[in-house]
């Protein structure tokens, strides 16, 4: 494995914020990519938690994803169902049902964004996670957990006993 080390160049800033960018897109992918590898599954809320991170701690606006898994809690495919605005975003039950659905999802971890930074859940939050669970239930599809992302914390429904 190759050792990356700091470099002592000055850049400017804009420079330094298009690489940073870059940086930030290559992890992206490169944990994406590794996430779909069969051999790759969320097991642990802390995996779980690093990725969505990096999907959702610098978005502008609320945003409402799924990570859809199969039967052994491999990812088969990560989707950002709803966008809204700086304080909210509308989820609608029925169109996670179908995109669950529409992958074969044995299993869906739920994520969210709070773009003020303030990881504490809502009791919106809370009502939504419960009807999602209900009509998932329905069809024999478990609710893994639902982590809240804020600027440096994240909460896990799960870990909190909120599932």
């Amino acid at each position: 494995m190759k050792t990356v080390k700091p470099s002592n160049e000055m850049y400017t800033t804009e420079s330094t914020f298009e690489q940073e960018n870059q940086l930030i897109a290559e992890a992206k992918h490169l944990l994406y990519t590794r996430l779909q590898t069969r051999d790759q599954v969320f097991t642990s809320p802390q995996a779980t938690r690093d990725y969505l991170c990096l999907q959702l701690s610098e978005r502008q606006q609320e945003v409402f994803c799924c990570l859809f898994l199969d039967s052994q809690h491999r990812l088969i495919e990560y989707q950002e169902l709803f966008v809204g605005t700086i304080d909210g975003c509308c989820v609608y039950p029925r169109e996670v049902v179908k995109a669950a659905l529409k992958v074969n999802a044995a299993a869906v971890i739920f994520a969210h964004n709070h773009p003020s930074g303030v990881a504490e859940p809502s009791e919106a939050d809370q009502r939504i996670t419960e009807r999602l669970t209900s009509a998932l239930g329905l069809l024999d599809i478990r609710v893994l957990d639902h982590f809240v992302i804020g600027d440096n914390t994240t909460v896990s429904f799960a870990e909190r006993g909120l599932l």
